[in-house]
């Protein structure tokens, strides 16, 4: 089992949490990482610090420690990395070092965002256009702050336009610690098959470790990708939603080879109120409603072999405005769900 290093941080899972805005927040990012995950990153955060008192924004920045409950340790998230997001060198180099103030210990660099309210800023993936700016930005960040820096990027702007491999050795030159490769263009956003022909050349091109990002969705689809690009580590980001044991399942069969049993529906019952009560304990209880709400969404998903218990649970529990009946009626579903599984046994 190979491990890998992102500055003075050794990483001992080739399984890493992809930066996702509006899902990868504290909570989530907390039970990631317990259940196996190397490395957790942040959701995106704009280089732009007059907006940071925006109550999306300071969210964000109160997760940095990486803890949502009091009770647990923030070094579980160790090391803490955030993403950036922008177009303009200084005020990149000025966020970075004001998420390092704020407890960051890697600042992670946006250039994969394919999304078009991003982009039309010129951030995002929209910066691989253009080359001189990427390097301008990359050398201005890293020269900011002590920490490690790392670069998220797609394969190029469009299927014409694959410029990772010089992109790759940009960041490299410019000190940048590792760097994570999703398998599209920009212009491909989450349509089509990922490829890995170019994360491949990128490993080939640069000495830091490199993640292979795209379409990871088991964890034979990891080893099958590891093998063939030859990469530091996975990244998993969409195949998490509602299944953050994936990580946990991952990591054990690159170690051994072997797959591990899917978590029994009382695990999954256990970790589904880990999560809301981390969701409800971050946001307070207006917010944290409605933000579990999509959470609970990808895990009916998850249980969707349930039958018609999670189909009329989802409509329910969209309506319910407190924690406390979240939680009631979670643990009453799952009661329902073992009960059926005892009797068909």
């Amino acid at each position: 089992m190979q491990v890998f290093h992102i500055g003075p941080y050794r990483i001992d899972s080739r399984v890493v949490l992809a930066p996702m805005a509006g899902i990868s927040d504290g909570p989530f990012r907390q039970i990631c990482r317990r259940l196996g995950a190397g490395l957790v990153v942040s959701e995106m955060l704009t280089s732009d610090t007059r907006l940071w008192h925006s109550r999306k924004s300071q969210s964000r920045l109160s997760a940095l420690t990486g803890a949502a409950d009091d009770s647990q340790d923030p070094s579980t998230e160790q090391p803490r990395s955030v993403q950036i997001a922008g177009a303009e060198p200084a005020m990149m180099a000025t966020a970075a070092r004001a998420v390092c103030d704020r407890g960051a210990q890697v600042v992670d660099i946006n250039m994969g965002c394919p999304a078009k309210k991003v982009c039309k800023r010129a951030a995002g993936s929209a910066l691989l256009r253009d080359e001189t700016l990427v390097a301008e930005i990359l050398r201005a960040v890293v020269a900011a702050v002590e920490v490690p820096v790392t670069l998220k990027i797609r394969t190029g702007w469009s299927p014409q336009q694959r410029n990772a491999t010089r992109i790759a050795r940009l960041a490299e030159h410019s000190g940048i610690a590792a760097i994570a490769v999703h398998g599209r263009t920009r212009a491909c956003r989450f349509q089509g098959r990922a490829e890995y022909d170019t994360i491949a050349a990128v490993v080939d091109a640069v000495s830091i470790p490199v993640f292979a990002n795209g379409d990871i969705t088991t964890p034979a689809d990891a080893k099958r990708v590891l093998q063939y690009t030859g990469a530091a580590a996975v990244m998993i980001g969409r195949a998490a939603q509602g299944r953050p044991w994936i990580f946990r399942e991952t990591d054990h069969y690159l170690r051994s080879g072997s797959l591990l049993p899917p978590p029994q529906t009382e695990e999954i019952r256990d970790i589904v109120l880990e999560h809301l009560q981390q969701i409800h304990f971050f946001y307070g209880n207006y917010m944290g409603v409605r933000i579990a709400r999509k959470h609970m969404g990808w895990y009916l998903r998850t249980l969707a072999g349930s039958g018609q218990f999670t189909d009329t649970f989802r409509q329910t529990f969209n309506q319910l405005e407190t924690a406390e009946e979240q939680h009631a009626s979670v643990q009453t579903l799952f009661e329902r769900l073992i009960t059926k599984e005892d009797q068909a046994a």
